[in-house]
């Protein structure tokens, strides 16, 4: 069956939200499709949509719902014929679709590790006890009490500008962003330092786009396709496999990183108490077949460690 390429006058419609950095991401998404099948950029329509998270920034995401709050009207779109595809930051995903909705496609990962980024301050270990973190995260706010107590975390919450904005109002001394986000906007000299994934274990699927589609969508399946990126894939499969077992929402801080080593899939999984008091580490590792059930054990394993109570919020 001959594959029917997008045209000027029916272009390939690609939801997004409308930030900055959603927008770079639907711009790779694009070029991505565009390299694939020697397609002009008027084969192709942006749409960006406003989310529930993108209009509430005045509370915390627990608060309001948690990760679906950055795709439930995305996918309204995408499920009602509004739109071909969206573009997601995966991290940002529940572990389930909508009926009737996919993702089978996965970029090239950037990097997956958390920048510091502060006026004055060059690096974490720099920072004097009492400074200010700002950080919407409950993942990195529990990092960061479990490792250096002293510290006083306070809600942060916003698109990169918004922060960067808030830094400069003196709200905070630090905040951490993706590396990967800086690394798509051209912004990377934000970053006074990198953390390591061994000092600050990121967020499952963290630096990875996921492109979402109709089930039924057999034209857009074999465009992205095209366009899949398998070592992503594997990867993403083994530390969303690991979250879902964790039952992982916006309101559980919860860690993972699975990379390829010799031939097979490295997991690391972290579950960390919400105020930072404790944390429990676990990894382990199985061929990239076995991805999926080497992250369902890895949950198991660290649900085993756990106290009742463990993920309970401190009146």
């Amino acid at each position: 069956m001959t594959l029917a390429l997008p045209t000027p006058s029916a272009p390939l419609r690609i939801g997004t939200r409308g930030s900055p950095l959603a927008l770079a991401q639907a711009r790779e998404t694009r070029a991505r499709l565009m390299a694939a099948f020697a397609l002009r950029e008027d084969a192709f329509e942006i749409v960006a949509i406003r989310t529930t998270g993108d209009r509430v920034q005045d509370r915390p995401l627990k608060e309001i719902g948690g990760k679906g709050l950055f795709t439930r009207e995305i996918e309204e779109a995408l499920a009602a014929g509004a739109i071909d595809i969206a573009v997601h930051s995966m991290k940002d995903m529940p572990t389930h679709q909508p009926a009737g909705l996919v993702i089978d496609c996965l970029l090239p990962r950037e990097d997956v590790r958390d920048g510091f980024v502060a006026p004055r301050a060059a690096a974490l270990g720099d920072l004097e006890p009492g400074s200010i973190v700002g950080t919407s995260s409950l993942r990195r706010r529990a990092q960061l009490l479990y490792r250096h107590p002293l510290l006083k975390v306070v809600e942060f919450r916003g698109n990169v500008q918004t922060r960067l904005r808030k830094l400069e109002e003196g709200v905070a001394h630090c905040t951490f962003l993706a590396m990967a986000g800086l690394n798509r906007l051209g912004m990377t000299q934000l970053a006074r330092s990198a953390l390591d994934p061994g000092e600050m274990l990121p967020a499952v699927a963290q630096g990875a786009i996921g492109i979402e589609r109709r089930t039924d969508d057999c034209r857009a399946a074999g465009l992205l396709a095209a366009i899949h990126d398998r070592d992503t894939g594997i990867r993403l499969t083994a530390e969303r496999a690991m979250l879902a077992g964790l039952d992982g929402s916006c309101q559980t801080p919860i860690a993972g990183l699975a990379v390829l080593e010799d031939g097979d899939v490295w997991l690391r999984g972290e579950v960390l108490r919400p105020d930072g008091s404790e944390a429990v580490a676990d990894e382990g590792r199985a061929p990239p077949a076995d991805a999926a059930a080497l992250g369902a054990e890895l949950a198991r394993r660290l649900l085993a460690r756990v106290p009742e109570g463990f993920f309970a919020v401190p009146a």
